[in-house]
């Protein structure tokens, strides 16, 4: 139902002919030999057909076994990345999968310094045989789309593990503005500058002393410190800043797309005040790339290990906060984490959580919520202060118990466990030990006990009435 973009090469001033489903239409390359055209908008089709492309004399190609359909991309780092068959019940899965209407285009381009508009990947279709190898995430998105729509579903996958968003956003978007350009310009000059035997050197004397340090975290019954990162083979599959945006995104426009599906977060924990920023730029910047406002979705961090750092709920904020863009969801999914896992199994419940934004914004359908509760607004009543939520029909806790995970302070920012009640939409929360409170805070941990769910069960975000700088932050 949108105009179809069809686009490659041939002889500088070439006539290039494309046939499709009863329609023809020719272009011209220009005088790099590049070639662009659309054809008008289809319906959907399930009926395999072929695509025709035709130059001059006997130049000709045939891309068979085309269908009509919905396209989403999907992006981010390895919780996308993940496979079905590294996901949960992956036999049951496997089993089911017989989708031959879904089909999953791998990404497979390197990384680059430049924009690149060529790039390589691989279409198959759904099977028991092949769904192993699919994005997880994507897949159990795009099998909801699928049932309830009733039209193929095409998935594209441009995804790489243990990256950083400034990785997938364009050099222009990063280095134009105010917040990115300096700490964009510094990455650059690093990418540049870059000493492979220096690296090397300092790299194996980084794993020799974490190798002390581990024997005696092992010794101790301790948890073992993570391995250094190997420089060589970070910067193999990750490159430079904006390389993955260069090398496994421009590649992909202007192909026609429903919308787009991001994954990612883990990597820019480090720094999760400036990801509002950072998620802004990715979705504006590749809305410009497709020159085309699609709806976006991403999935806020999980629940993950018990520490006291407040990085992953600060994160979980700023994407929150990017929630203010037209045409954006989020799915959260503080209750199916893994606090030993940072790659949970549990991908069926996220794309479900995706599905029904996109199902309910997208495909006008109806869903049991688009969202799990967020905030609206707090204000203080006398010793107590309520906090108000939308998408909250039916708030509620999920074992009926008292609301947990409240905190309140007063203006000496002490936090002091707090008592909740639910109040319809809204949840009010007092404290005998702070009598005159002045903010409140929700979940406010890697690994909370996220019980406070909608009608529907989606559990609320974490959240805060407060905007105080971390005490720990660097």
């Amino acid at each position: 139902e949108k105009p179809v973009a069809v686009w490659g090469w041939a002889d500088a001033g070439e006539a290039v002919t494309v046939a499709f489903a009863g329609q023809s239409k020719t272009v011209t390359a220009d005088a790099e030999g590049k070639w662009s055209l659309r054809l008008d908008a289809l319906p959907a089709s399930a009926e395999p057909r072929s695509l025709v492309v035709t130059g001059k004399a006997d130049r000709r190609l045939e891309v068979k076994d085309v269908l009509v359909g919905e396209v989403w991309l999907g992006s981010g780092q390895s919780n996308m990345a993940m496979i079905v068959q590294n996901s949960q019940n992956f036999e049951a899965e496997k089993a089911a999968a017989k989708y031959p209407l879904i089909r999953h285009y791998q990404e497979s381009s390197a990384p680059a310094d430049q924009p690149k508009a060529e790039g390589k990947g691989q279409w198959r279709a759904c099977a028991p045989e092949t769904v192993g190898g699919f994005s997880a995430v994507l897949y159990f998105f795009g099998r909801e789309i699928h049932r309830e729509v009733g039209v193929p579903v095409g998935l594209v996958n441009t995804s790489v593990g243990g990256t950083p968003i400034e990785s997938w956003v364009s050099a222009e978007a990063q280095s134009s503005a105010p917040a990115t350009k300096a700490r964009y310009e510094s990455q650059l000059k690093a990418h540049v500058e870059f000493d492979a035997a220096k690296a090397t050197a300092a790299y194996e004397k980084q794993v020799a002393a974490w190798k002390v340090t581990a024997e005696k975290a092992k010794a101790a019954g301790k948890e073992v410190p993570r391995k250094p990162v190997d420089p060589i083979a970070n910067r193999k599959f990750k490159g430079g800043p904006a390389a993955l945006y260069n090398g496994k995104v421009v590649n992909l426009a202007p192909y026609t797309l429903r919308g787009m599906l991001w994954y990612q977060g883990e990597g820019n924990a480090g720094n999760p005040g400036l990801y509002e920023t950072q998620l802004t730029q990715l979705v504006t910047s590749w809305r410009t790339l497709w020159q085309d406002e699609v709806p976006f979705a991403w999935v806020q961090l999980p629940n993950y290990r018990t520490s006291n750092s407040e990085s992953w709920p600060r994160l979980r904020e700023s994407m929150m906060k990017v929630l203010a863009l037209p045409k954006t969801g989020m799915a959260i999914t503080l209750d199916i984490g893994d606090p030993q896992d940072i790659h949970p199994k549990n991908k069926q419940d996220v794309g479900k959580r995706l599905s029904f934004w996109a199902l309910a914004t997208v495909y006008g359908r109806s869903v049991p919520a688009i969202s799990g509760p967020l905030p609206t607004g707090s204000q203080v009543e006398g010793d107590a202060i309520r906090v108000s939520f939308r998408h909250a029909d039916g708030l509620k806790t999920r074992d009926g118990a008292a609301p947990r995970g409240w905190l309140l302070a007063g203006a000496d920012k002490a936090w002091k466990p707090a008592e909740a009640r639910i109040d319809g939409t809204s949840v009010v929360v007092r404290s005998a030990a702070v009598p005159a409170p002045v903010a409140a805070r929700y979940a406010w941990a890697e690994n909370p006990d996220a019980h406070l769910v909608n009608g529907a069960g989606l559990p609320a975000t974490s959240l805060r009435t407060d905007t105080w700088p971390d005490p720990a932050a660097k």
